[in-house]
């Protein structure tokens, strides 16, 4: 892959991100509410968003070499980060529009944001796997990014729901 297409790709990454965030500040700040709508538009940037991470990460432009058994260690963060999010998918059923009572059984009983934990996991493992410099550099650009949308999160499930900072101590992340 050629400079101008991975630069193309960073483009993608960082508007996507982009994207996602100024959703999220605008359903904290209520001035947009999830919807099918909302879900199908996010959806999709979230498509675009992880299809982009993984291209650019495998056509980063500065290899670095890594040792084979970090290279292991960036598939096996993937394949967490995807059974992280798989099982979170599986237990709540919904993305968005979950309007239910606080989910504390399953995966949800040790951590409040599986979803979140397996991007970052995401973000991490395949700059690992594909030995991308610049890639690891701006998955802790993206890992900030997400941490943030989790802290938007955290915020409006204290406000909906009273027994959330006990289910705080309780978990992780």
């Amino acid at each position: 892959m050629n400079t101008r297409n991975f630069i193309l790709l960073i483009v993608v990454s960082v508007l996507t991100h982009s994207v996602r965030t100024t959703y999220e500040v605008l359903k904290h700040k209520k001035i947009l509410e999830a919807s099918k709508l909302s879900f199908a538009i996010i959806f999709t940037n979230m498509a675009v968003l992880w299809i982009s991470w993984f291209l650019l990460c495998s056509n980063d432009v500065y290899k670095i070499n890594l040792p084979a058994f970090v290279r292991y260690l960036g598939i096996a963060i993937n394949l967490t980060g995807l059974i992280l999010f798989l099982i979170a998918l599986f237990t709540i059923k919904t993305l968005e529009t979950y309007n239910g009572d606080l989910i504390t059984k399953g995966i949800y009983s040790k951590v409040r944001h599986p979803m979140y934990l397996g991007f970052i996991c995401w973000l991490i493992g395949a700059p690992l796997f594909f030995g991308a410099a610049i890639s690891f550099a701006l998955a802790v650009l993206f890992i900030a990014n997400v941490l943030y949308w989790r802290h938007l999160e955290e915020i409006e499930l204290e406000k909906r729901f009273a027994g959330y900072k006990e289910y705080k101590v309780k978990t992780v992340f």
